[in-house]
Order: C-alpha cells, then structure tokens, then sequence
C-alpha cells in the first residue's frame, strides 16, 4: 500500500504544483461548488489558483505516510529514509502555507487560511469562510520518544531544521516536545486558537449537527467576486444547492458532511494528545464554557450522532418533516445514510445510502459510549 501510495503522491507533485513553491491547486478536490467559481475549469483572467484546502491535503499526505513510514521502520531500518523524506516535504509544505509576507495562504488580519488567486500580476484572496480553511487543521501528527530514540538518522535530520531553521517556529508547530512526544502541524497554537474560535461559533461553523461546509456568516453577508464586469458569489445555503452551477449537484455551501466532521474529530484528539489540558477553548465561541481539545471532539461527535438519535419528542432530526417516519411505527427506526445534512435543522440530504462515510456516525455513537464514566 505504502509503494502504491507513493507513487500517487509523486504525481502530485509533478503535476499540481505547477510552479514548485509548495501551493498546490488540485480543482475541485470532491468540494464541488465550495470555491467562488469551478477551480476544476481556466479561471478569471487566465490566472492561477493556491487552494488551501489542497495544499493543507497535502500536508495531511506527508504526515500520514510518515507515519506509516515510522511505523514499517521498526521492521525494515530504510524505511527511516521515507519518513525523512516526508517530514522535510512537510516542512516545505507548511513553510510555504504559513508565510507571513502575504505569499503564503494564512491571512493574518482574519486570523484564518484562504485561497489565493493570482491574476493580471496581483494576488486576490479569495476569502471565504469555509471548510477551505479548517482543513489545516487536521494535518498533524505525533511523534513518540521511542520512535525518535530508535531511529537515529531521521531524528538527526529533524533535529537539523529545529537548529536551522528556527523562523518556522513562529507560524508552525513541527517538532515541538512535550511529555516525550513531538508535535507535527501546520498551524502554531496561536494560529490553531484563532481558527478554533472561528469553527466552534454557532453563528458560524457550529451547527446543533456538526461542522457546516460554509460560515452561516454568509448569509447575511455574502462573499461576492467581481472580475471583467461579472460577479460571483458565495452565499450560505444550509441545504441542497439552489443554483444549477457546476452541474446542479454540488453541495457544499452550508451542509454538514461527516467525512470532513470526522477527520477534524480526529485531528482535534491529535491535538489533545500532545497538548493535553494546557490547551483550553471556549466551546461554543462565547459560551464562557471552557473545553480541552478532547472534550471538544467529543462535542463535534455527539453533535453527528444527534442527527439520527431521537429527541425528546421521539423524532429523528435526520428525517425531516417525511410524515412516514414521524408517524409510522414500521417506518421510525430506519435510518438512512444520508450523503449530507442541512446545515440548521439536520434534514438527511442527496443520496440515501452512503455508507461509506455516513456509517462513521455509528463509530461516534461507540466512542463517546467508551467514554462515559462507568456508574
């Protein structure tokens, strides 16, 4: 799988960093209409596009083969070469994200990561609210004391940068250490905290069901890009889609979509491993209510799960208002598996049988049961 996986990521490389700085621009990368125009098509201008989501799912490649890579080395001693090869493909990936002289994608007025279009000698973020941004998050990734200690020559290659290249510490978090544990991630703490604020308010990402696709901030306040005389917009619509662009089946401007609910869960409990109780959020933004990132996950968790457990009033949010399943005793207790959910009331949405990433709702429900204090 690891040779297989290889090659694939070297494709990219080749061919969606066209301008080898790092910034990759993969189209729609399964986000369909997310962006402000078809990122799959030549854009405004004939310009190019830096996404961040794509070039953060890079970074999310590095540490995943790294870590398959520590892991085959305690067999096979070369593959300590593979997880070198991706730590410092890493660093240059988080290096070029994070620049702090506007060339990287992060916005640091915002406080939050965005596409960047380069047209006509200029640089245009594009920003938007959305889960664009928060995919930086869920590239991170821990690395034990013993790992370290049993590989001498991918330990002296990390320990390089921490000597060379003490700027990176400013904007990332790579190789710092914590209870024998070193910590791989593209944004700092402080960059993390800004950007936690923004997915844990519930007049933004936070819905009563998960994470939504879009910012509810948009709207009231729509983002709109204006270019050669035309317009486009991005406006929040928590349901299906209500244009017929980029095929009239895209769906990603307000929906709660589990994949992406899930993969920011498991980054969140990355996040706790290393930083444990140091780090502390308010959740909801403005609550008052302080959580660890671990209690925060399990938040986001319980939140998916209470699309298709009933209420108090015995209905599930995740059927709607379908006179079927609220009334029928034949009909109540089935549960479809919704492609995605609305963005406010968890109405199941699109195909009614994606099991394979709706089904993570039932890997939720176990893990918060594990979790539960025995009485």
């Amino acid at each position: 799988m690891f040779q297989k996986l290889l090659l694939n990521f070297t494709w990219w490389v080749n061919r969606k960093d066209a301008h080898g700085k790092h910034l990759f621009a993969g189209g729609f990368l399964g986000l369909d209409n997310i962006g402000v125009f078809d990122r799959s098509k030549p854009l405004p201008g004939g310009g190019h596009l830096e996404q961040a989501d794509g070039t953060a799912w890079m970074g999310f490649y590095c540490t995943t083969m790294l870590a398959i890579a520590l892991k085959l080395a305690t067999k096979d001693s070369p593959y300590a070469d593979m997880a070198s090869k991706f730590f410092e493909h890493f660093i240059a990936i988080v290096d070029a994200m994070n620049h702090l002289d506007g060339k990287g994608l992060w916005d640091e007025e915002d406080g939050f990561y965005y596409d960047h279009l380069h047209c006509d000698g200029k640089v245009i973020p594009l920003k938007v609210r959305s889960l664009v941004g928060l995919i930086p998050l869920i590239a991170v990734e821990t690395v034990e004391a013993e790992d370290m200690q049993r590989l001498p020559n991918f330990t002296r290659r990390a320990e390089w940068f921490l000597k060379n290249r003490p700027d990176l510490a400013r904007t990332t978090s790579y190789m710092e250490q914590r209870s024998g544990r070193r910590l791989l991630a593209i944004p700092s703490r402080e960059r993390l905290l800004r950007v936690l604020k923004y997915m844990l308010d519930e007049n933004e990402f936070l819905s009563p069901h998960g994470i939504r696709s879009l910012s509810k901030i948009h709207e009231d306040q729509p983002y709109v890009f204006k270019q050669d005389g035309q317009e486009s917009a991005v406006k929040y619509v928590p349901g299906e889609s209500d244009s017929p662009m980029f095929g009239g089946n895209s769906n990603w401007r307000g929906p709660v979509w589990v994949p992406m609910n899930y993969l920011l869960i498991e980054a969140l409990e990355r996040y706790h491993l290393f930083y444990e109780d140091t780090l502390q959020v308010e959740c909801p933004t403005g609550s008052g209510r302080m959580m660890n990132l671990q209690q925060v996950a399990r938040e986001i968790a319980a939140r998916l799960t209470r699309l298709v457990m009933p209420d108090e009033n015995g209905r599930r949010p995740c059927h709607g208002d379908d006179p079927r399943f609220r009334e029928s005793g034949a009909w109540r207790d089935l549960v479809l598996f919704h492609e995605y959910f609305h963005g406010d009331n968890g109405k199941g949405l699109g195909a009614s049988h994606q099991t394979g990433w709706t089904a993570l709702i039932a890997r939720c429900l176990e893990d918060l049961a594990r979790a539960r204090p025995e009485k």
